[in-house]
């Protein structure tokens, strides 16, 4: 499925399989496909699949079907660390050279990884997961509040700033493709070997900490994985929602396995779906496009919905 996705992905742009069918012998038909759809493509499944992967590790350590990537308030950390930085360079997105890209997504990363740990430490520690979440929702609205005023001081980066929140995949090239590859590996690592704290979260706290598990590091380990793996996402996507939702939830409802194939199954659903959809915007209205963010949040909410009412007799989602 995700070779078939990559293979539209390259044919998917202004000009359709014109540039695939001449790129042997058009070198800017070749430079079209390689160095703009096959990264932008790939950046999309990568992308998808570090928010697949932050869901379920959230909905692991919350113990909450409805819990996201983004409760931490890395979201609104990285939108935040975005406006500081097109504030210092002086310039709209579409005309950063590669330094400049990269240190956006630097500022972005890093107001992500602030926001999460302004968090822990407002929470004071990650025993009580209910405080976690009040102090994820508190700074999220006071980072987006301090960036509101930001943009409010400099008009000029609302348009710039919009293609963040929106979310796109447009400006992902391949040091952004490997950069995402290298996080996602190393998350997916992390995840796999703090699963059985998940496994043993289900049964409740007093179990897990019957079978012996330590929970106060791992917790702690888990907070990284998700920081780490939303944040790089988002650095490179921008605000992409209901993926990191809905990817845990497919999952689920196609197989009963433990959180460590879980999060491994709903990554890689988050970067199928997250492909589907970047493709579908490319396509829907060509040679326009649509946000990527605006349509996942679109399709993810009417999912969601569905889902909501299929199973409103059976006591909620999951």
């Amino acid at each position: 499925m995700t070779a078939l996705l990559l293979a539209v992905g390259a044919s998917v742009g202004s000009t359709g399989w014109e540039s695939v069918l001449r790129m042997r012998d058009d070198p800017v038909a070749w430079q079209i496909v390689t160095d703009i759809r096959l990264p932008r493509s790939a950046g999309a499944w990568l992308a998808g699949a570090l928010l697949g992967l932050a869901g379920a590790v959230a909905q692991g350590l919350f113990r909450n079907p409805l819990a996201e990537p983004y409760l931490l308030g890395s979201a609104a950390g990285a939108a935040l660390g975005s406006a500081i930085g097109l504030v210092a360079m002086g310039t709209a997105l579409t005309g950063l050279d590669i330094w400049h890209r990269l240190g956006m997504t630097g500022m972005a990363f890093a107001g992500a990884a602030g926001a999460v740990l302004l968090t822990v430490a407002l929470a004071r520690n990650v025993q009580s997961t209910l405080r976690l979440l009040l102090a994820g929702v508190i700074v999220g609205v006071v980072l987006g509040a301090v960036r509101d005023l930001i943009e409010l001081r400099h008009p000029d980066i609302l348009q710039a700033m919009q293609s963040f929140v929106l979310g796109t995949s447009a400006f992902v090239g391949w040091s952004g493709c490997a950069l995402m590859l290298a996080v996602w590996l190393l998350c997916s690592l992390g995840a796999w070997a703090f699963s059985r704290v998940l496994d043993g979260l289900t049964l409740g706290e007093a179990t897990a900490h019957s079978l012996g598990l330590p929970l106060a590091p791992m917790r702690y380990g888990l907070v990284l994985v998700l920081a780490l793996a939303t944040g790089t996402s988002v650095a490179q996507t921008g605000l992409i929602a209901f993926v990191g939702l809905a990817a845990p939830h497919l999952v689920r409802s196609l197989v009963r396995v433990g959180h460590g194939r879980s999060i491994l199954l709903a990554g890689a659903m988050g970067g199928v779906l997250l492909l589907a959809a970047d493709i579908l915007a490319r396509w829907l209205i060509a040679p326009q496009e649509l946000p990527v963010g605006v349509l996942t949040a679109a399709l993810g909410g009417t999912y969601l919905l569905w889902r909501m009412h299929r199973r409103t007799a059976g006591g909620g989602l999951g």
